[in-house]
């Protein structure tokens, strides 16, 4: 592939955005008089800005999840993105608390539901009541609308249940007797699940996993780490105590900031390209679909403003490539005798695919 210089050919725009990240916490956030006109040099200065915001959220989630820098890296990179985040772990590591840090790091509302076979559809989005005073039905909203919403241990609710947040991570929306009702924006779901205790469990359809932006897991931590965790206990950092460090609309101008970082045509193409490779593997039975490709071009717009740069360079492509495509794959029966991975074989791909070179 060609050289390139990716801070090129600088799209402009006149969108206003809902804030400037200068801004303390505990200030009001002012809007600006006049459109804001995108230009590098502001651009550079904001996405710094926006660095600065990022790590300090993630510095805060650390007091709680020790040692897990990249995990926090990531579950911040589908807020921004305003994705959804999968987190599939052993019991124990921290998966539900990596949700509520999250949550309770941002002056945003959040719920938590505890999937069960049990757990009905509307449990999840909301029940139209008949109301005998007004004579008329009236929607009562379900916990799915939050700008947060844990669903712990998802697997265990039955598919029925699981397709109730299809359409609402998708458009954003519920649907209830032919109404649709928004959810509040930010929207974010962070689901987990147990790949060890299968009884009982519904795996997600291919479809569901579609939906997810990253699916990670965060591991044992290091020994250093889980000695600090030792040590904190049980007067260390809870989680509600974490402090507050944003708020919803500075997430939300954030999310409208990263939306507009710069992409180069060279990275379009790599990012076209590497989603291709993934439908003609030997080891993909079942590869990347357009979804795929627009997930990562937006979660490298995030790592890239989170990196302190106004445009996205092809290292932010391939350091994001596994956790946003690896679960969109499936693999092929001969791949799985041979125990192949949908992440090995990602990996092969990214290994023969040439990048592009900065100019």
């Amino acid at each position: 592939m060609s050289q390139y210089n990716y801070q090129d050919q600088f799209e402009q725009t006149a969108q206003p955005y809902q804030q400037q990240f200068e801004q303390p916490y505990q200030q009001q956030p002012q809007q600006l008089e006049q459109p804001y006109q995108q230009q590098p040099q502001q651009s550079a200065q904001l996405a710094g800005q926006f660095a600065q915001r990022f790590q300090l959220l993630a510095t805060n989630i650390e007091r709680i999840i020790r040692g897990k820098h990249e995990a926090i890296e990531l579950a911040l990179i589908c807020l921004f993105t305003e994705g959804h985040l999968l987190v599939e772990d052993v019991p124990g590591t921290g998966k539900t608390t990596l949700a509520r840090s999250l949550a309770a790091s941002v002056d945003a509302e959040w719920r938590r539901i505890q999937f069960t076979p049990d757990l009905l559809p509307s449990d999840i989005t909301g029940v139209s009541i008949f109301n005998q005073a007004h004579q008329k039905f009236e929607f009562h909203h379900g916990p799915v609308f939050a700008n947060i919403v844990l669903a712990d241990e998802i697997n265990r609710a039955s598919p029925k249940t699981q397709a109730a947040l299809l359409e609402v991570m998708e458009e954003r929306r519920v649907t209830v007797d032919a109404e649709p009702h928004p959810v509040p924006r930010p929207f974010m779901v962070v689901a987990t699940q147990n790949p060890v205790d299968m009884d009982g469990t519904y795996p997600l359809p291919e479809a569901q996993l579609d939906r997810f932006l990253m699916k990670i897991s965060v591991g044992y931590p290091d020994h250093v780490s889980e000695v600090e965790v030792l040590k904190g206990m049980p007067t260390g950092p809870q989680v509600e105590r974490l402090p507050v460090v944003a708020r919803a609309s500075d997430v939300s101008g954030m999310i409208d900031f990263a939306s507009r970082i710069h992409v180069a045509d060279p990275v379009y193409d790599y990012i076209v390209a590497l989603c291709a490779a993934t439908r003609t593997s030997p080891h993909l039975r079942l590869g990347a679909s357009p979804r795929g490709s627009l997930a990562l071009l937006r979660a490298a717009r995030v790592k890239a403003a989170a990196a302190g740069r106004h445009y996205v360079v092809p290292e932010d492509v391939k350091a994001l490539a596994e956790p946003v495509l690896a679960h969109r794959l499936i693999l092929t029966p001969e791949a799985e005798l041979r125990e192949v991975t949908a992440a090995a074989a990602l990996g092969e791909i990214l290994a023969g695919m040439p990048v592009p070179q900065a100019a």
